[in-house]
């Protein structure tokens, strides 16, 4: 079976994001199956495909809201209203539907698309509807873009954010609809999206890396009690920092060195004398190995937190909220859970003060077992229509 894996971005090997580490896990999966995995989208700016024997690259763009100009962001709000498309669509309109037309012809024959998200299938959704296809639902990005209008600083971004959210409603239930089988990334967001049927949907368990980490020998030394590392400009996760900054961090301890590792976006803050900000780290995983524990700290949004997945591969202490453990359906024993801020530093100071790692390499194995099987249902599903079309 021949798949077109039809993306906003297409892999560049560098895993930079929650986003690029899914689809990685996802790509590697289907091939596991057995499938033939062509890969259609754009590339960052700089950043040629990490496969490009596998790859169709339709240009090169960055669709960063917070680093684009005022500009730039007009036109591309101007477009989206224009054309009735979301703004996370809208940009990738840069070329027309003959030309992404044009480059599916190049990879050849093939069974049916791997409509991955929506931005990439809303935005070329007339060229997208001649085979069958999967939609893979990282998140409920209506529900996502309905909490950033509530978090919003001002008229303006709650309007853009509930005008998203209405419009993306509309695409996830036609995209839904149409697609031959779903895959989401957590169990709940299978009922939102109203595909909780097993003949319609399945979870898929996400890794972080194809093989199981090796986990370290003896004591782990850490250069800080707290380590946090993420995509903070992206809103739902924003949205965690600012409540867990406001709320936890006034709550611990002024000795409490707690390091914030990613892109910061501008007006973050805090007066807790142990926090610092650290930017863009070379080496994540040892950046996070060097933190006595990991708060997981999300409390908007849907879909999965590859951050939790990635601190139970490395078998690191935890405390999470929640929202964090979303699509997990395992929690080791050295995560403790809770969403009341004194509770949550509490924990932070008690983990840090007797660091207790596990050994995560079974919940990986347990994780690429279940993805496997959610991935060769829905091939499963894909192939009995295309042979039920061709007969």
């Amino acid at each position: 079976m021949h798949l077109l894996f039809a993306t906003s971005i297409v892999p560049d090997g560098a895993l930079a994001s929650g986003y690029e580490i899914a689809n990685a896990a996802i790509i590697d999966a289907l091939r596991r199956a057995g499938a033939r995995v062509t890969v259609i989208g754009f590339s960052w700016p700089g950043k040629p495909a990490a496969d490009p024997e596998n790859t169709i690259v339709l240009g090169a763009i960055d669709v960063r809201t917070e680093s684009a100009s005022p500009p730039q962001k007009l036109t591309w709000v101007g477009k989206a209203m224009l054309a009735g498309l979301t703004f996370s669509s809208v940009k990738l309109r840069v070329v027309s539907d003959a030309e992404v037309r044009a480059a599916i012809e190049r990879a050849g024959p093939f069974d049916g698309y791997i409509l991955n998200s929506v931005q990439f299938a809303g935005a070329f959704e007339s060229v997208l509807g001649d085979r069958p296809s999967i939609f893979v639902a990282h998140n409920v990005e209506h529900r996502s873009a309905e909490e950033n209008a509530d978090a919003a600083g001002s008229a303006l971004q709650r309007w853009l954010f509930r005008r998203e959210a209405r419009l993306l409603e509309i695409m996830e239930d036609r995209l839904c609809r149409a697609a031959r089988f779903v895959f989401t990334l957590a169990e709940e967001d299978r009922a939102a999206l109203g595909v909780a049927s097993d003949d319609r949907s399945a979870v898929l368990p996400l890794v972080t890396r194809a093989a199981a980490p090796t986990n370290i020998k003896g004591p782990r030394r850490a250069d800080c009690d707290a380590a946090l590392i993420g995509t903070w400009t992206w809103q739902p996760n924003r949205i965690g920092l600012d409540w867990f900054l406001a709320k936890v961090v006034p709550h611990l301890r002024p000795d409490f060195r707690i390091r914030i590792a990613g892109n910061m976006p501008s007006g973050v803050t805090s007066a807790h004398p142990g926090v610092k900000f650290v930017g863009r780290v070379q080496d994540a995983q040892g950046f996070v190995c060097g933190g006595a524990v990991i708060p997981l700290i999300s409390t908007a949004g849907s879909g999965v937190q590859l951050k939790t997945i990635e601190t139970f591969e490395l078998g690191l202490p935890s405390v999470a909220t929640s929202r964090a453990l979303r699509g997990i359906g395992y929690r080791p024993q050295n995560c403790v859970v809770t969403d009341d801020p004194v509770a949550f530093a509490a924990a932070l100071e008690a983990a840090a003060a007797d660091i207790r790692d596990v050994d995560g390499s079974a919940f990986h194995r347990r994780q690429v077992r279940a993805l496997d099987a959610a991935v060769g249902l829905g091939l499963e599903k894909l192939g009995t229509v295309r042979r039920e079309v061709a007969a």
